[in-house]
């Protein structure tokens, strides 16, 4: 007779030691106090073998604990947009615009006010909290900044919209005149620790980026910068950003994971040595959270491709996110979103007046769920890949991206 195999749970003081260490942590975050750089490596361990490994379940739990002191059951929706892509003289391995990268995009200049105003009506239909813009390269001329004040100052007035500017290295001046024209926030993201960055970048440096955020904090504007996790750093480079970001106060946190262009100097989503994993990538959201205890912390670009089936527990770290793609990169779209936020249990947040009456029903209506939105049948290219409205076919159909092609 077959002998039946049995398994053994592990000691109860196991479990009890894990709940005791992340109630103690969990006081400390609801109080706004950064936990310390230990504690934060120990959130991160995700190996099974790791006998002080805190089970995920219950690390999502307690940093949902944190987020909802700061921002309730809330989640901000924000849409960006590449206002001027490609041409640009940095060398950023990560990204497909870099003079470096063969990504197979489409450069175009700045766009014009009519464009730029055009898709902010456009996001604020889909759903949009806050309207990002995004320029590339190094830094915006003074031509440049007179063109994006205009246009922050309409989005402002005609959409009620927020607004948060992309535009590269700057100055306290330029940072002022943009803050006149009524923008909220910088973006500028330190990426990785300062240590990791020559590998990632060598036209400037990490100590330009942090002055940039300075100068727009000189200037009176909202700081929004992140990080890109999976560009073959280590877990030590993940605290050491995590940390800085805590030092300079920043509101809003976006968290990228490496999403793998063909033809970026950096295209293999690494860190610590090893591939990204839905689990590590929702550990990384919890250290974020408990290190940043009352900053927005954002799931950015590869959420959709890195998280994949465990997306909505995302929503427990994170209080907002970005709907319909990043930048050079296709994304899920906004009623998906919307629909995955509500089934989690959480509420989307509106700001302002003239949302669309479909979007305004499923973001108040608590009974709103299931039927309130017709989700369109599946896109083939639902999954990230280079935006195919800036690609010709040729381009498009040769594309791979994890293995699959896309199809025009």
């Amino acid at each position: 007779m077959e002998e039946h195999k049995t398994t053994t749970a592990p000691p109860l003081t196991d479990l009890c030691a894990a709940s005791d260490r992340l109630s103690f942590l969990t006081e400390a975050g609801l109080r706004d106090e950064a936990i310390s750089r230990s504690d934060a490596r120990a959130l991160l361990q995700s190996s099974p073998d790791e006998s002080s490994q805190i089970p995920l379940l219950l690390l999502l739990h307690a940093a949902g604990r944190i987020r909802r002191r700061f921002f309730g059951d809330e989640v901000q929706v924000h849409v960006l947009n590449n206002v001027q892509s490609g041409a640009c003289p940095e060398d950023c391995g990560y990204c497909g615009q870099a003079k470096t990268s063969d990504a197979p995009i489409q450069p175009y200049r700045l766009k014009s006010k009519e464009e730029i105003i055009a898709e902010a009506e456009s996001a604020k239909d889909a759903g949009a909290f806050r309207y990002c813009m995004v320029l590339s390269g190094r830094g915006p001329s003074d031509a440049d900044i007179d063109h994006m004040a205009q246009c922050i100052r309409e989005v402002r007035e005609r959409f009620g919209l927020r607004t948060c500017l992309s535009s590269g290295l700057l100055d306290e001046a330029k940072a002022r005149r943009l803050k006149d024209a009524g923008l909220d926030r910088l973006n500028h993201n330190l990426n990785t620790s300062r240590r990791w960055y020559p590998s990632i970048c060598s036209t400037h440096t990490y100590d330009d980026r942090a002055q940039t955020l300075r100068a727009a904090r000189a200037a009176g504007l909202g700081v929004c910068s992140g990080v890109i996790i999976g560009m073959g750093e280590t877990v030590d480079d993940v605290l050491d950003v995590a940390f800085a970001l805590r030092e300079i106060r920043a509101e809003s946190i976006p968290v990228n994971f490496l999403v793998p262009i063909p033809g970026n100097t950096v295209s293999d989503p690494v860190c610590d040595g090893r591939p990204l994993t839905p689990e590590f990538c929702l550990r990384v959201m919890c250290a974020m959270r408990f290190i940043n205890p009352g900053a927005e912390i954002r799931i950015a670009a590869g959420r959709e491709g890195h998280l994949r089936s465990m997306q909505a527990l995302s929503m427990e770290p994170a209080n907002s996110l970005f709907v319909d793609g990043y930048l050079l990169t296709k994304g899920a779209a906004a009623v998906e979103t919307l629909q995955m936020i509500r089934d989690a249990g959480f509420r989307v947040k509106l700001e302002g007046a003239g949302w669309p009456e479909a979007v305004q029903r499923f973001a108040q209506d608590p009974k709103a769920g299931d039927g309130a939105f017709k989700l369109d049948a599946p896109d083939d290219n639902a999954h990230p890949v280079i935006r195919g409205d800036k690609l010709s076919e040729r381009k498009l159909a040769q594309l791979r991206i994890h293995g699959s092609e896309a199809r025009v």
